[in-house]
This record gives C-alpha cells, structure tokens and sequence, in this order.
C-alpha cells in the first residue's frame, strides 16, 4: 500500500512540475498579495493612528475656551492644526471649499464670542441656583446675563468621501473635550461666589471621577494586533483554499483523458488514488504556509513593517495550517467529482474561494460585518482557520483550546471527501 501511494504522489508531483501557471498561482500570487496589502493597510493604520492628520482650524473666538480645545486636540497627537495656507489666515469660506476639493478631510470653525458667552451662561446659571438656595441673595442675574444666550456652535466641515465611523469618532471627542472645560468653568464659578478655593473647606475638585484604561485581558501581554498578524494568517488560507482549482481541474483531465479510467482498472482502490493527491496538495499547503510565515518574519523588517513574532508557536499554527489544508483538498477533491469539464471547475473554484475569504473574514473583519454576515461567517471554514491562527498569534490559546476549531476542519474534510467518493462510485455504476 505504501507503494502505492508514493507512486500516486509522485504522479501528482509530476503533474504539478509541468504545470509552470497553477505553481506561480500557488505560490507567486500568494506571496504579492500579502505583501502588497500588508503595506497598505500599515499606511493607512499609521496615518490613522501614529501621524497626525492635518486638519484646518479657525478659531473666531481666539479667547481662552478656543484656547484650550485647542490645546486638547494637539495633546491627543490625531490631528495636526492647519491655520495658515500660503502665510495667509485661512477663513470659513477657504475651508470650506479646501475640504469639498478634498484637500482636506475636516475643518473646524469655531463661533465668535464663544468664550464670553460661554461664561455669562455660566455665571448666569450659578447666580440662580445661589439665589434659589439663599447663598446670594443680592445677585441680580439680569444684569449677568440680560438677554436669552443662543447655544454656540463648533462647525466640523467633513470631506463628502470621508467614512461615517471617523466623522462620529471626531464628533464625540469635540464634545468630551467642550464638556470637560464646561464643567471646569461651572466648578470654578461656584468656587468664585463662594470665596476663594484655597481657603474654601469644600473646595471642588474638578479632576474627572470616573476614566477608561484598555487593558489585555491576557497577564502581562503589551502586543496589539498589528496588520502583519492579520495579513499573514489570512492570506495564507487563501492560498491555502486556492489550491481547490489546481486540484479540481486536475481531476477533470484525468477524467476527461481517460487516465482515470486507466487508474482504475488497476488493483487499487478510489480512496487509494485521490489519497496521493490529498498527500500532495497537503505537502503544498504546507509549503505555502512556511512561504508566509518566512516573509512575514524576515522580509517584512526589510519593508518597514513589523516581524511576525512565533515565539513557541510554530507547531501549534502549523497544526492549524495542516488542518485548513485538508478542509481545502477536501472541498477541491469534491468539486474536481462534481465537474464535468474544466471550465466548470477553474471559474466556480475561484470564484467559491473568493466568496468563502469574503464571509470568513479575510477581507474584512467578521465583527465590522452587519450581524446577519456574522452569523454566515460561522459556517466557513476559513473563518474557523483564521480564528485558529487568530487564537495561536493574539490570544496565546493552547492546543485544547483551539480543539473545536481543528475538528471543524477535519469534519469539513471528511465529509467533502466521503461524499466525492459516494458520488463517484455511485455514477460509475449508473
């Protein structure tokens, strides 16, 4: 039986050599893909998160509230303020029309008088309550704020193309930072109609009660994800699952030339034969997988983009590699049965793999997906590979703990494999 085998590998192989295209599909069009992507969604993280983004700022106001938003926004590091265009001060309507251009992405346009009728509000507002409660009884909150004061508003001129995620991150963010300074002025307000803070007994404490702090939930782990531990894992599966049309179209020459039929008038069994190419296409799975692991942990320093870290995982993201492999060989055995020609075989296959990246979370993360996508996502198994990966490389999960997800794999195996099997026998004696 093992000789058997070995010669139906080495058949395989030998169709493989001769084949120049289906190689550089395998491992060629792999290889740019990640790279390629993994530069550009790197660019993009880093413009979003580590460079400021320039963004025009005119302030009106040009007072001490203005003052300090201002200052708010430049410690945050996001943004960086733009007020000057060619030494001149840019007005309302240069920003509106710079961002509408998209030259910009945002520009803020802050009301006159912001500062001051922001305090008459609050003197006014502090005045009544005192006087309500007979602190100040000689207050005259007329005189504080004698006309009804208009809400100011903070323009956010926005890009049309810009994604409605960053439009409401950066409202927010305006709003907590306008809060915080509002409640600092009521707080000092009231310290002011009550006496000095410094000698006061029940001085305010303006400092915030309650703040966030983004923990790992794993002890001692200061690693983030970072586009190298998404791209790596996810496009190895596609390569992985793209050898589906290699292997189907395969299958239908040999059925379509008569090999197969030549194969099976000798004394060896279907399982027998499809089990060289299972070996095969398994060996090229794996082959591709230490393809990705090697340019993502030595080439990739080399591009300006951070090393894939193993650290004690390489078994355990090869077992998850091996166990994706299989669910691919056993979905191409199974469509390669099913086909009848090879233009039935090469267009479905792609287009199949395509789909299952798609959904399985490749492309876009599973939990940006509207909760009906989510609930698709479960049934592929790239998305069950890529949470294998994703527990090896970000959640540190031991080889229990990614049990569920190997079965899945070796079930999608089994039963793609047996079904090719029933289906050929079964029209075989037809």
């Amino acid at each position: 039986m093992v000789y058997k085998i070995w010669h139906a590998v080495k058949k395989e192989m030998l169709l493989l050599s001769r084949d120049l295209g289906g190689l550089i599909t395998l491992f060629v069009m792999p290889i740019v893909l990640v790279i390629t992507v993994t530069l550009i969604q790197k660019s993009s993280f880093d413009t979003l998160n580590n460079e400021a983004t320039e963004v025009l700022w005119i302030d009106n106001d040009q007072d001490s509230l203005s003052f300090k938003i201002k200052n708010q926004i430049e410690q945050a590091g996001v943004f960086k303020l733009v007020t000057h265009k060619n030494q001149e001060i840019i007005t309302e309507n240069v920003a509106q029309n710079m961002v509408k251009r998209g030259e910009y992405q945002l520009a803020f346009v802050l009301p006159k008088n912001l500062t001051h009728d922001l305090n008459a509000k609050v003197d006014f507002n502090v005045a009544k309550v005192l006087e309500q409660f007979s602190f100040s009884e000689d207050v005259d909150t007329t005189a504080i704020a004698p006309t009804p004061l208009q809400p100011k508003i903070i323009k956010m001129y926005f890009d049309p193309a810009t994604q409605s995620v960053f439009k409401n991150g950066v409202i927010n963010a305006i709003e907590k930072y306008v809060s915080q300074i509002e409640n600092k002025a009521i707080y000092e307000a009231f310290q002011h109609e009550l006496g000095d803070s410094e000698t006061t007994d029940f001085a305010f404490n303006s400092e915030p009660f309650i703040v966030f702090n983004e923990l790992s939930p794993i002890a001692n782990e200061s690693i983030k994800p970072n586009a190298v531990q998404h791209n790596v894992p996810a496009w190895t599966l596609f390569a992985i699952f793209f050898i589906i049309v290699p292997l189907s179209i395969n299958i239908v020459k040999e059925k379509n030339q008569g090999t197969l039929v030549r194969l099976l008038s000798s004394p060896s069994p279907t399982y027998l034969i499809l089990s060289g190419k299972v070996i095969t296409y398994l060996v090229i799975s794996l082959l591709q997988f230490y393809a990705m692991l090697a340019i993502g942990k030595f080439l990739f320093p080399y591009l300006g983009l951070p090393s894939l870290s193993l650290e004690g995982r390489f078994f355990a993201l090869s077992l998850v590699a091996l166990f994706s492999g299989l669910a691919a060989i056993g979905f191409g055995v199974l469509l390669g049965t099913i086909a009848k020609t090879q233009e039935q075989a090469a267009p479905f296959g792609a287009t199949f793999v395509i789909i299952l990246a798609a959904i399985g979370g490749v492309w876009i993360p599973v939990f940006a997906m509207p909760s009906f996508m989510q609930f698709i996502a479960v049934i592929s198994p790239m998305h069950w590979g890529l949470e294998g990966f994703y527990d090896v490389l970000l959640r540190k999960a031991s080889i229990i703990d990614m049990l569920p997800k190997i079965i899945l794999l070796l079930l999608f195996f089994i039963v793609t494999f047996v079904v090719a099997l029933v289906y050929d026998k079964k029209k075989r004696h037809i």
